[in-house]
């Protein structure tokens, strides 16, 4: 009986830490978004007022490897390549690695591109899997296409280093689509301040908006319900979010779908590491870490006026594949930097970013899946009190829409006239409908991907996705 009765105490106790832990992290949350409203209000007028005309002309500017990855791309990869050679950038080039495709995709490109194989020596500075051969063309000498061995994109984008020629070098998924001046805006970063190492920019979900030639020429409401509340996720996670640490020099991700890199720095932290699905996490906490040992002033930093397009999942089963990945990506990268935790000798990103990833993005999952279940379980034994239980969901859901509709507000101010008055009212209500449910299956979906982080850790799985709308 006694020992019943310390269950019973525990999970009562739990389930009011569960409560507090939620409300904690909203708070945290709006707060961040809060700051970040501060910051690109700022930065928004800066973009019109001198930064971007001053330097979008300068001799200054930093040559660009644009690196592609792809594997199995049949569907997009030709529509894409086409697209970055309309990009607003005075000198680039474009390496697109075909990562041991089992489709169509190394054809295609050769043929769509009229290339042909050459002869040309390798430096080697990050190990790589073999590189079969590089082709070129003579009608598009901005393009190399590379056909290697499949080693993974870590192992593609070690490879499209190794080759490229320039200084910067971004790194693009074969299904996004960069807007024109996206490129100008990130390479800008690195004249303006020299210590800066990396920049990220925004990823928005192109589900339901027409993208031609790298701009925006308009938005339509996606038919499914899971890839309308992407694109309230998507609003939330990099503006109310990235902004806030980037302003710390604590950012921790730059996307893998749109980063600018000094290659210099990624080839002395030994390029990608091929073992991890994170790898655009792990890189990005492998260069703090590095300058922080070094003591070398650096800055990563993020451009929410930067903008990349990518394809959304348009299935929960697909969602959960990726949203899998991330958390096993999120635990692998923490677990192999463990040693950063709360050292002070990794200033903000050891006392403060890192803490925050474990114990609100990686734990907090674990807390919110086991809250699900013992709070409406002790409700229904009559061990909670059915006024504070409402109270307290009803203030997790009010914390969760602010949140969602102060970013959907952040997102009308960085990308003006993109929706009507009609859609963004829409939005609004999808902000307010992803709380009841869809937020939920995520969070089960990261708890997921920790107890397989063993299982998945190599896997990256396959996401089904649509041609860009033209």
């Amino acid at each position: 009986m006694n020992f019943l009765n310390i269950v019973r105490d525990f999970i009562v106790v739990f389930n009011y830490f569960c409560m507090a832990f939620t409300i904690t992290l909203s708070i945290i949350y709006v707060l961040q978004m809060f700051i970040s409203f501060a910051n690109v209000k700022k930065d928004y007028k800066k973009q019109f007022s001198n930064d971007f005309i001053r330097y979008s002309q300068s001799d200054n500017l930093m040559p660009i490897s644009l690196i592609v990855p792809a594997y199995n791309e049949e569907a997009n990869i030709v529509q894409n390549i086409h697209s970055l050679m309309k990009i607003n950038y005075p000198q680039y080039e474009i390496i697109v690695v075909n990562d041991g495709s089992k489709d169509r995709t190394p054809e295609l490109v050769i043929n769509a591109f009229e290339m042909y194989k050459i002869e040309t020596s390798i430096r080697y500075q990050i190990p790589t899997q073999k590189i079969r051969g590089i082709y070129y063309s003579r009608k598009y000498p901005k393009l190399l296409f590379v056909d290697k061995d499949n080693g993974g994109k870590s192992d593609a984008l070690n490879a499209g280093v190794n080759i490229s020629k320039y200084p910067l070098f971004t790194c693009l998924d074969a299904d996004s689509r960069l807007e024109k001046d996206a490129l100008l805006k990130l390479g800008i970063e690195f004249i303006k301040d020299t210590r800066i190492v990396v920049a990220g920019g925004i990823v928005r979900i192109a589900n339901g908006s027409k993208i031609v030639d790298g701009e925006f020429q308009g938005f339509s409401m996606p038919k499914k319900l899971v890839e309308r509340f992407q694109i309230v996720e998507y609003y939330r996670s990099f503006l109310a979010g990235r902004v806030f640490w980037a302003k710390t020099n604590s950012l921790l991700i730059v996307s893998g779908a749109f980063g600018l890199f000094r290659k210099q720095t990624v080839i002395d932290v030994g390029g990608y590491k091929t073992n991890t699905i994170g790898e655009d996490m792990e890189i990005v906490v492998r260069i703090h870490k590095m300058m922080h040992k070094n003591k070398r002033k650096y800055r990563v930093v993020f451009n929410e006026s930067s903008v990349c397009w990518t394809q959304g999942p348009m299935s929960m089963k697909d969602i959960r594949s990726q949203r899998r990945r991330w958390q096993i990506g999120l635990l692998d990268t923490l677990i192999s930097h463990r040693d950063m935790l709360l050292n002070p000798r990794y200033g903000f990103v050891g006392l403060l970013a890192i803490p925050y990833n474990w114990i609100f993005e990686l734990i907090g999952a674990l807390v919110e899946a086991i809250g699900y279940v013992l709070i409406p379980f002790t409700l229904m034994m009559g061990e909670l009190n059915m006024f504070f239980f409402i109270t307290y969901f009803m203030l997790a859901v009010m914390l969760g829409v602010i949140l969602s509709e102060g970013s959907l507000i952040l997102e009308q101010h960085t990308h003006r006239h993109a929706m009507s008055a009609k859609q963004s009212l829409q939005i609004s209500i999808y902000a307010i409908l992803e709380n009841f449910g869809y937020r939920q299956m995520i969070t089960l979906f990261r708890v997921e991907g920790i107890f397989k982080y063993r299982k998945l850790r190599r896997t990256w799985g396959e996401i089904k996705r649509k041609e860009f709308e033209q």
